[in-house]
């Protein structure tokens, strides 16, 4: 039984030039991407949104409303890229069904919406300054971003500041890139199972992450808060491989130098000011995973 259409109606006008100047906001990101892509080329900051989530250039391009949005259609053959997997067609528009969520998507929506919550919920850490990037390269053997850009210090340099600094990962998709010899250091030992227990506002990667819950959700929650997602995302890769020990002088990037104090004072001041910009980001997930039955 299809479900009643809800209150809210776009003329087809209005949702197509909607769809349309989304489409041209994702074109900054996504149409530099391919061309690098076509032309082998590699950026450690604008390319790693795209590398490190498994979601293709086209999921940030097409819009959509999110429920409770309908939009209005003369056809009952739904329009590209609109798929009858998520989209009911009644009384003249169609709309995201969420009577069409099967059970275990609802289950999966559901955790993340927990998952968003008790990061919420938790104090804060401002004190990590980025050490994840310094322990994944320590004592050199693995050095994750080698082909893109050099190391900025000597090994020595590098393996010295891991040793002498507390460090303080709570982001299990961060710590397991940790070299095996710096695991032993972090005060926390992160895994899939304690994300809802450890993760945290302050932290860049969990931040980071809103971008990777609301793909997941798409496209309950419509593709404004995607978007928005992906470019605060942007912005804390950018902060992320400034503060590392890598050298991004030639795509334009000054090191954040955490090796001196005042290096710790900018990271930690741009990371409090990343941070705020993901609280109403995250409260908007959060209500958007509150879907009707």
């Amino acid at each position: 039984m299809i479900s009643s259409p809800p209150m809210t109606i776009l003329a087809t006008s209005e949702w197509k030039e909607l769809a349309a100047a989304h489409r041209a906001r994702a074109e900054r990101h996504t149409l530099p991407a391919r061309r690098r892509r076509d032309s082998r080329e590699l950026h450690p900051v604008e390319d790693f949104l795209f590398e490190y989530y498994p979601y293709a250039l086209a999921l940030l391009e097409k819009w959509h409303p999110g429920c409770g949005v309908g939009l209005e259609w003369d056809s009952p053959t739904l329009p590209a890229p609109f798929s009858d997997r998520c989209y009911s067609v009644a009384s003249s528009c169609f709309f995201a069904d969420p009577a069409l969520i099967s059970g275990r998507e609802r289950q999966r929506l559901k955790w993340i919406g927990e998952l968003l919550a008790a990061t919420r919920d938790r104090a804060p850490n401002f004190a990590c300054h980025g050490l994840h990037e310094w322990a994944m390269v320590y004592r050199g053997k693995d050095v994750r971003h080698e082909k893109t850009t050099p190391l900025r210090l000597p090994q020595a340099e590098i393996d010295a500041l891991v040793e002498s600094r507390a460090i303080s990962c709570s982001h299990h998709d961060a710590f397991r890139f940790f070299a095996a010899e710096a695991r032993p250091m972090n005060r926390l030992q992160p895994t899939l199972d304690s994300r809802i227990s450890l993760e945290q506002p302050g932290c860049v990667h969990a931040n980071m992450d809103l971008y990777k819950w609301a793909a997941k959700a798409m496209p309950w929650i419509g593709t404004e808060i995607l978007l928005d997602c992906f470019e605060l995302s942007l912005e804390l890769r950018d902060l992320d491989m400034r503060a590392s020990p890598y050298d991004l002088t030639e795509f334009g990037r000054e090191p954040i130098r955490i090796e001196t104090a005042e290096g710790r004072r900018i990271y930690e001041t741009e990371q409090r000011r990343l941070a705020l910009l993901a609280v109403p980001l995250r409260e908007r997930l959060i209500a958007g995973l509150r879907l009707p039955e």
